[in-house]
Formats: C-alpha cells, structure tokens, sequence
C-alpha cells in the first residue's frame, strides 16, 4: 500500500501567482522574514530579495558566498555587484563565506553552511525564505535539510518557503567544471550504508542537462546501479529539448547505462511537485516487488534544471533518500542575452500551513 506523502497537498505557486501571494504574505504586518540567498555571479541572485524587500520594511538577510579555489575575475566582480546588490536592499544582514573545498579538496561546503545557519538567531522570526536560485546542490541541499528538522514538527510556529527562479537557458549557460570526487551531498547519504541496504536493487535517477556528460559518467562509475532511469524535462518552455538531451546522450543511453526506452522519466519543467510525485510512486512500486530479493534503494543525481532539482530535493527529504553528486570546483559562464522578467516559483515547504496534518513525517535523517 501507497505510504501517504508529506507534501500532498502542498501549497504552491508558479508564474504570474508569485507576485500577489508574495504582496499579500509577505505584506502583512505581522511577517518577521529572515531571507537566505547565495550572493553569487548568478544573474538570479538578487530577483527575489528583491521582490520580498518591497513589501518587508525590514528584511534580514543571510547571504552565501560559496567560495571555490581559482574562480575568475570576471566571476568575482559579478557575485561582488550582486552582494553589494543585496545588501542595500536589506535592513540586517550578515554575508557569509562558504568555502566548498577544505584541505587535500576535501568537499565540506555543506557543514559549512549549516553551520552559518545554525548560527543564526530564530528568536521572532515568523518565516524563513530560502532562495535556490544561486545556491549549488551541494549547499542548499543541507541547508534545507537543517531548517526542516530544526522548525519542523507539525507544530511549528515558523514557516519554511522556498523559491527558485527557472531559466533553462541560463541553467544551461552556467557549466560546472566538475571537480575529481564524487560523494553525497552533506546529510543525504540516506540508507546507502545500512546493512539492510547492502544487498539492494539500486536505481539511479539523473537529472539530465547539457555539460553534465563528464559529471554523470563519473558518478555511474561509483553508484554502479542495476538499473538507471534518466531524468528529462517535458513539457518543457523549449519542446525539443527533451529530445535534444537523449540525443545528446545517445552513447550512454544506449550503450554505457543501458537504458530501456520505457524507464525514462518525464517531469515537467516547471513544476517540482510533478517530480517529487514521480520519484516516491516509482519507490512504493518497487519496495514491495524487491522487498524479498534485499530490497530497494533509489539514489538520486539532481543537475541542470534547478526547478527539478527542487523537486529531487523534497522527494529525497521525505524518503530520506540518498543523493551522489559531483561538486564543481569553478563555473563557466556565458552571457545570456536579457529576455522577459524571470518567473519564480514558489513552494511553502513547512509551517503552520501543515499543523495537525503530519508536517515532518520523513524517514530517518539528520544534517549533524
């Protein structure tokens, strides 16, 4: 039997019903707002501080500078313009330095960050925004985790948003340049390393994008999966872009990863629910069928698209599944030209929205 999903329903919204639920929210009196953003050489990374500061008198903000070894100068004036961006649109602020990579590379961009937020005083605070816009996987991703499991409850008498701002093309424009260690994101290693797992039937599911080929590989090389279902965006703004992604991995559909046609899986590419319900209906199919051959276990790989990231993101959450992913050690970055006004989308993760309905019901995890 199906188990019940944490976030069914789940309030959100995409497009044009952003901005009167952001004036109406956010506007009342009442809202203390703590807003958490990266300050990067992302384009996006002062749209929704900026949205939220006309209508929060006095927003405070925690601004996350992921600092990597090498980055460029173009790069670094860039994320310096959008910080100094957003710190005039905010009333208290705190910037805080996130070195990814420690001694011999080691990955602790993830400790690090929640350790920032850790530090930071809740006391009144009646809403905690995160925006994922400029924020890698790799640190929003624990960033997340934390504020779940600190808030969460049921009860709680914050609440948890999220926001990210989809461009497919800009996601596109920015290439990591993928470092040499694959390992899992800081507090979703999930049920990897339980013995019960050790006999199960791994499923990866990697979220398909352009300049990712490198990456992808190398992370097949460590999951080493039975079976792998890739991930693509339909619908899509752009139709052919699901196409052009299978077409773009032709080799390691049909030959590396050995993919039947009939496991590939679309998610819409603005919706992060339409992925989230995805991934745990292909887990409750397969737990009873491998429940007696050492089980299941999904493993997780969110690239490109930060909207399906999103949706990779609550899924993992709430099944606590395990998410292998390959840090970048530096960007490349190619100007997109300017189009409309981006679009946001908006997803109320935890709060008083959920009281009385089981807000907080995940399987085991902890970010410590």
């Amino acid at each position: 039997m199906p188990k019940r999903r944490r976030w069914d329903p789940c309030l959100e919204h995409r497009g044009s019903e952003v901005g009167p639920f952001i004036a109406e929210y956010f506007g009342a009196s009442e809202r203390n707002v703590l807003l958490i953003a990266g300050a990067g050489f992302d384009p996006r990374s002062t749209f929704v501080c900026t949205q939220l500061a006309s209508v929060v008198p006095t927003l405070r903000g925690l601004l996350i500078q992921e600092e990597r070894p090498n980055a460029t100068y173009t790069l670094v004036a860039r994320a310096g313009a959008n910080t100094q961006q957003l710190t005039a649109l905010l009333t208290d602020y705190e910037v805080a330095a996130i070195d990814i990579f420690g001694t011999n590379n080691a990955v602790v961009g993830g400790r690090n960050v929640v350790n920032a937020v850790h530090s930071q005083d809740l006391d009144g605070v009646t809403d905690i925004v995160i925006d994922l816009s400029a924020l890698s996987v790799g640190t929003s991703y624990p960033i997340v985790r934390y504020l779940v499991e600190r808030i969460g409850g049921g009860n709680a008498q914050r609440n948890l948003h999220l926001f990210v701002s989809p461009n497919p093309a800009l996601d596109e424009a920015i290439i990591p340049i993928a470092g040499d260690t694959v390992g899992f994101v800081h507090g979703f290693k999930g049920g990897w390393a339980l013995d019960a797992n050790a006999a199960a039937a791994k499923l990866w599911l990697p979220q398909l994008a352009h300049g990712r080929r490198t990456a992808l590989q190398r992370i097949y090389d460590v999951v080493a999966p039975h079976d792998t279902c890739p991930i693509l965006p339909f619908p899509s703004l752009r139709p052919r872009l699901g196409d052009a992604l299978a077409e773009h991995y032709t080799t390691e559909l049909e030959s590396t990863w050995e993919v039947d046609p009939r496991n590939v899986i679309y998610a819409a590419e603005d919706d992060p629910l339409d992925l989230y319900r995805t991934v745990l209906r292909i887990d409750d199919l397969r737990r009873p069928v491998f429940e007696g051959f050492g089980g299941s276990l999904l493993v997780l790989s969110p690239m490109g698209s930060k909207v399906l990231a999103l949706g990779a993101l609550m899924a993992a959450l709430e099944r606590n599944l395990p998410v292998v992913y390959l840090e970048a050690i530096g960007y490349e970055f190619t100007e997109v030209p300017a189009g409309a006004e981006p679009e946001l989308v908006h997803v109320w993760l935890e709060g008083d929205l959920y009281a009385g309905i089981g807000a907080g019901a995940t399987e085991g995890s902890s970010t410590k």
